[in-house]
């Protein structure tokens, strides 16, 4: 029966299985669980059954303990990552048709921020939208979103004030978008629906730069 079990798709282990995968102790595993850090086991009669995810969850707090997080840290981020909406919620009405989803784990997550990723700044990340959870891992919704967060906290900018302000843009973005198809589906042809998209990210890039511009350059007078 136990050679059944670990050539299923998703193996099983006893405690002291998991525990020598995960290169640690019993009594530390015993420890996490009673912590919350890692969710029940599966139970069969007296025995409990720990499966791939406790295995991928003991080496993700393991990674994140080496990056100078917390215990107390790791189970508030436990706390919000199993809170979070999955990936099939974020991405229900189908992937975006020019952004590409990035696949992460926690710890990298935690490589891309360092130090900022906080229980508040996952959460704030997950209800926008930004994040989403699908198993043991995080997707990104948009990787030019992910490089240019990353940047702007490299360059000093907290990522609460990242994600604020990308809740912000989404609000006028959303705004200049149903001006745009507003136009379209008034004054245009459904058939030239697709140029719209170039043309409308023209005019605002074009708009945005001049805005900068102005706010940016220095006084001429």
């Amino acid at each position: 029966m136990a050679e059944g079990r670990e050539h299923r798709e998703n193996r099983e282990y006893r405690m002291e299985e998991l525990a020598r995968e995960a290169g640690i102790t019993v009594r530390t595993v015993r420890f996490y669980r009673e912590r919350g850090l890692i969710p029940p086991p599966r139970r069969e009669g007296r025995i409990a059954w720990y499966g791939d995810h406790h295995l991928a969850r003991l080496r993700t707090i393991a990674a994140l303990l080496e990056r100078g997080h917390t215990l107390n840290g790791i189970a508030d981020l436990a706390t919000a990552f199993e809170s979070g909406r999955d990936v099939g919620e974020v991405l229900g009405l189908g992937e975006p048709t020019e952004e590409t989803p990035v696949r992460l784990s926690p710890e990298e997550l935690a490589d891309y921020f360092e130090g900022e990723v906080t229980p508040e700044n996952l959460a704030a990340a997950l209800d926008l939208g930004y994040l989403a959870v699908d198993g043991e891992e995080l997707v990104h919704i948009s990787r030019r979103l992910l490089d240019v967060s990353a940047a702007l906290v490299r360059e000093g900018v907290p990522l609460a004030t990242v994600l604020e302000t990308g809740r912000r843009v989404r609000a006028h973005a959303d705004a200049l978008a149903e001006l745009f198809t507003t136009v379209l589906h008034t004054h245009a042809d459904p058939l030239v629906e697709a140029k719209l998209r170039p043309l409308a990210k023209s005019v605002v890039e074009a708009e945005l730069s001049m805005a900068l511009d102005r706010h940016l350059r220095p006084d001429q007078d």
